[in-house]
């Protein structure tokens, strides 16, 4: 989605209105910072207030996020063209998320060695020794929850028997067996095990 485009439509529509920033963000419950940022593209607004914004601006959700008033011989199109946008903004979000979970699991288990390593070669007591590899390990247990979040919420799992893609639920993914993005489920589909890997898109 073109965010400027979508931002000077905003714009557009609330001067039409005869609105200041300030009056359309006191009619949605907001700041006029809020209504600044999304006239200059550096963001979208909220999903959970767009039904306000487009009933205040007198537009529908379609023309907001097109950033033009959509005619009837171009709805589907233009329905067609959003939803394939969104559909990459959810590839994009999660490939960034996998990013994460990956940079994150790496800085962790570098903090774990380095201490295991400190507490192994350096003259110490044995409760600082155990004390330096708890240190290291918590990190890891603290993060692991939001890990599997993400490996069961970003992209899809492809099933090995029937090529079904799925979300499988945090249960599954938490007591499946894995080498790398490969989990071993059942798949919801033909409701056979197997070796299923991670795909980004659907």
């Amino acid at each position: 989605m073109d965010q400027i485009k979508i931002g000077k439509f905003i714009a557009a529509c609330r001067k039409k209105e005869n609105l200041t920033q300030l009056q359309l963000a006191e009619k949605l419950g907001i700041t006029d910072k809020a209504v600044s940022k999304w006239e200059t593209g550096k963001c979208l607004p909220d999903s959970a207030i767009m039904l306000d914004l487009c009933g205040v601006l007198g537009i529908s959700v379609n023309d907001l996020l097109c950033g033009e008033v959509v005619t009837m011989e171009n709805y589907n199109k233009e329905n067609e063209k959003q939803l394939l946008e969104m559909i990459k903004e959810k590839e994009r979000a999660d490939k960034n998320l996998l990013a994460l979970e990956i940079f994150v699991g790496v800085v962790g288990v570098v903090f774990l060695l380095a201490l295991v390593m400190l507490a192994g070669l350096a003259p110490m007591e044995d409760w600082l020794r155990i004390t330096l590899i708890l240190i290291g390990l918590a990190p890891i247990l603290i993060a692991m929850p939001f890990l599997l979040r993400i490996e069961q919420t970003a992209g899809y799992y492809e099933c090995a028997k029937c090529g079904h893609k799925h979300v499988p639920s945090y249960k599954s993914v938490f007591l499946s067996m894995h080498m790398g993005r490969t989990r071993y489920m059942r798949c919801p589909e033909c409701h056979r095990k197997s070796w299923q890997k991670k795909r980004i898109s659907k």
